[in-house]
């Protein structure tokens, strides 16, 4: 998983990814603490409840970091319809789920008792949808963004170009993995990974 997270800003990778488990919530409309701070408990109190199980029988894991999808309830793939030109009515239409992935020394048995501790954290429109899932993206073109959330846009195109000049295309939903806090720190210091599966472009 380190490999997976390295980078240099602005430069793009291409990798193979391996299957994994994560546990999941979803979203939906403009990102921001409001939407995802409700959300936050169960996520985490899945991740760590396991964390220290794992603990207690030998296995020291880390919890990973907050994870993204994203997509458009119409299937929009233009950046300008994405980003409506930075006005939020285009941003209604997005779709998300947030996530963290999972250790693999966990059982089924661990999973299932995590998930329910991360389940009582949350609220009932909430806990219902908390759930442990499969992520299986295969090959990734990846990059990384250092700066503001709002400020991805450039980046995001430089990742589409590299896409295109490989011979491939994108597929599936676009992926984030936050690896800073903007709340913490200064914001144009965040690093944030943008990754996009890809596929070979039809001939």
């Amino acid at each position: 998983m380190a490999d997976e997270l390295a980078g240099k800003p602005g430069v793009v990778r291409f990798l193979h990814l391996a299957a994994r488990r994560c546990v999941m919530i979803d979203g939906e409309g403009p990102a921001g603490e409001v939407v995802f701070a409700p959300r936050m408990p169960g996520l985490y109190g899945t991740a760590w409840t396991l964390r220290f199980a794992l603990k207690r029988r030998g296995a020291i894991t880390k919890v990973g970091p907050l994870e993204g999808l994203w997509w458009t309830a119409d299937g929009a793939t233009d950046l300008d319809v994405i980003f409506a030109d930075g006005r939020l009515d285009g941003r209604d239409t997005w779709r998300w789920t947030l996530f963290i992935g999972l250790p693999d020394e966990a059982t089924d048995a661990e999973l299932e008792a995590a998930l329910a501790t991360g389940r009582a954290k949350l609220e009932t429109p909430y806990a219902a949808n908390l759930r442990i899932e499969s992520l299986e993206e295969g090959d990734v073109a990846q990059i990384l963004h250092l700066g503001p959330y709002a400020a991805e846009r450039p980046t995001i195109e430089k990742l589409h170009a590299a896409i295109e000049a490989a011979g491939l295309r994108p597929r599936d939903r676009h992926h984030e993995i936050y690896l800073g806090d903007p709340r913490r720190g200064d914001p144009a210091k965040v690093r944030t990974i943008l990754r996009q599966p890809v596929t070979a472009a039809a001939g």
